[in-house]
């Protein structure tokens, strides 16, 4: 039997990437707030999570002031998308298998 999960991307096995870049895929950015809120998840969690995405180049990190505040945001890059396209059409073919491990050959 082939490897059925060889096209699965590892950077997106944790729900928090996976999250971060399902937000990023349907809006132009999201800022550090509002992936912490939309995702339930700690400072820390997102800190790291989006680290990781940038170092594979999957994420772009934007840093400015608004109002004297410091304010953080993040963009999808183009190899992201197609990164995270690639995983989703893997999960989605992984789903559509035929797997059936209980019939018996002839």
């Amino acid at each position: 039997m082939k490897n059925i999960i060889s096209n699965i991307n590892k950077a997106f096995d944790h729900r928090v990437r996976l999250g971060i870049m399902s937000v990023l895929m349907v809006n132009e950015f999201a800022d550090f707030k509002t992936l912490k809120e939309l995702l339930g998840a700690t400072d820390g969690n997102i800190a790291s999570h989006t680290k990781a995405l940038e170092k594979k180049k999957y994420i772009k990190v934007e840093k400015s002031f608004i109002d004297r505040k410091p304010n953080t945001r993040y963009l999808a890059t183009e190899t992201g998308r197609k990164a995270f396209q690639a995983h989703l059409d893997a999960l989605e073919k992984l789903l559509s298998t035929d797997v059936n491990i209980n019939k018996k050959e002839t």
